[in-house]
């Protein structure tokens, strides 16, 4: 413990140094909680700004999956590629290591399936997602649809939640065979989800105007990966997305169904990552394929 006498006086008071008040380098997070701050910084690289996220939550609605059948076996060698995974609570206790020490965007909504109308979910128990230690908390949100008003209802509420706990969330605009994704609607969905406290929106890419999407919404945009794409036309679209503003790609189908997913994401990384173009990204993917 220290004495009151014989210490040395204190005298490095740096005057005439302004204390350095930092801020943030995530659009939008400048004015959040430090834990809120501290877990963005896990999902987003704070050297690139950027992330690579595994989306595999898709068993959730659509059963076992090409590629998901043995998660297993398919998923669990891409988990240290990822710079954070998106996956249901079912997943993250059955198949991601606990010393793997990624940040988790967890499936928080949960509720009907594709074999009926989708989004007519509930949202889980916070202390839950506190026992999984997880990172951000992924609400589906169908604006225009069917269930518009309940799964904003389940936005706002995750966002109360999780605010009492430091817990980010991540608004996931849903497009169902009624809605267009074009950048009216998706700047329209992506803004509802930011005005409403989502810190993160996870939206889908449209070829004409998309930078309108990113610049209307005030926190960073993710674009989902969606349907399977040819691998150079999947890098295509992350580059896109990227250089109209988007901060990271969450894709799934385009990663882990691919010929060789492990050199696939390592493709997306360099592109998202390094700033690679997708002809180089796809000469990457092609070497680390051909070299096993």
């Amino acid at each position: 413990m220290a004495e009151a006498t014989g210490n040395k006086d204190a005298k490095d008071f740096g005057i005439g140094t302004p204390q350095d008040n930092q801020g943030y380098y995530l659009k939008g997070s400048a004015h959040l909680d430090w834990g809120v701050k501290d877990r963005l910084s896990r999902v987003f690289n704070p050297v690139s700004g950027k992330t690579v996220m595994l989306a595999f939550d898709h068993g959730y609605i659509m059963g076992p999956t090409r590629g998901l059948e043995r998660m297993d076996l398919t998923i669990t060698p891409l988990l240290p590629y990822a710079d954070c995974l998106m996956c249901t609570r079912g997943a993250l206790r059955q198949i991601v290591p606990p010393t793997l020490n990624k940040p988790i965007s967890l499936r928080y909504s949960a509720g009907s399936t594709v074999l009926t109308e989708l989004n007519d979910e509930c949202v889980m128990d916070i202390e839950e997602a506190v026992r999984l230690n997880a990172t951000m908390l992924a609400v589906m949100v169908a604006i225009g649809g069917a269930h518009e008003a309940l799964t904003i209802r389940n936005l706002t509420k995750t966002i109360d939640q999780g605010n009492r706990y430091g817990l980010a969330t991540l608004g996931v605009t849903a497009v169902g065979k009624a809605l267009t994704r074009d950048a009216r609607y998706l700047s329209m969905a992506s803004r509802v989800c930011a005005e409403n406290g989502a810190h993160v929106v996870k939206t889908y890419y449209c070829a004409e105007d998309f930078e309108q999407v990113t610049h209307a919404c005030p926190v960073p945009i993710v674009i989902a990966g969606g349907k399977k794409l040819p691998e150079l036309d999947a890098l295509t679209m992350a580059r896109n997305a990227l250089d109209q503003g988007a901060c990271g790609v969450d894709m799934g189908r385009n990663i882990f169904q691919a010929d060789d997913p492990i050199a696939m994401i390592q493709a997306v990384r360099a592109v998202v990552h390094d700033g690679e173009q997708p002809d180089k990204a796809l000469d990457l993917y092609e070497t680390l394929k051909n070299a096993k």
